[in-house]
C-alpha cells in the first residue's frame, strides 16, 4: 500500500515541463553525445576538445583562466589535462613570475590532433546548424543564457593570476 505523498513535493510533470536545469542537462548531454561520436575517430571527448581549445591561444592561460572559461572548477581543470598530459598533448609549465601558478599549453602533437579534430568539430556543428535550422532563435538563446549565467566566460589573461 503506497501513502500519498505531500503537496508540497514538485511533481514529475512540473519538473519536467518548468526546470531549467533539467532541460539544460538534457541539452548537454545530447550535444555532449553528438560531438563525442564526431570527435572519437581523433580520441577526444566533447570536453577533452573544448580543453584543447581553451588552450590554444597565442599565450598559455593559467588553470585558472581555462577553468573559468569553461565554467569548471580548476581541480576539475587539473584532473583533466592529465590524461592529455600523459599521451603528449599538452604540457603543464609553471609560471616564470610565480612558479605556483600553472600554464597549460598545447604541444606540436596537440596543435595537430586539435586542428585534425575541429575539421571533424565544424562539419559536425555544420550539420547540427542545418538540423536546428539555423540561424535560428535557440542557438543563441543558449549562449545569451551561458553568458548571462557565466559572464566571466572570455578568458581573462592576465600577467600574472593564481593558478
Amino acid at each position: 500500500m503506497s501513502k500519498a505523498l505531500p503537496s508540497a513535493l514538485p511533481s514529475a510533470s512540473e519538473v519536467r515541463d518548468r526546470c531549467l536545469c533539467l532541460h539544460a542537462q538534457r541539452v548537454a548531454r545530447a550535444l555532449a553525445r553528438r560531438f563525442d561520436e564526431a570527435l572519437r575517430p581523433h580520441d577526444l571527448t566533447s570536453g577533452q576538445f573544448s580543453l584543447l581549445t581553451a588552450l590554444s591561444g597565442p599565450q598559455p592561460p593559467t588553470v585558472s583562466e581555462a577553468a573559468d572559461l569553461l565554467a569548471m572548477d580548476r581541480s576539475t581543470v587539473t584532473a583533466a589535462l592529465k590524461p592529455l598530459a600523459r599521451r603528449g598533448l599538452v604540457l603543464v609549465d609553471s609560471d616564470p613570475a610565480d612558479g605556483r601558478v600553472k600554464r597549460p599549453r598545447l604541444t606540436e602533437a596537440g596543435c595537430a590532433v586539435l586542428a585534425r579534430a575541429g575539421a571533424a568539430w565544424r562539419i559536425a556543428h555544420d550539420a547540427l546548424d542545418r538540423e536546428l535550422g539555423a540561424p535560428t532563435e535557440a542557438p543563441a538563446a543558449l549562449r545569451t543564457l551561458s553568458t548571462r549565467l557565466h559572464p566571466h566566460g572570455q578568458p581573462r589573461m592576465k600577467a600574472s593570476s593564481a593558478s
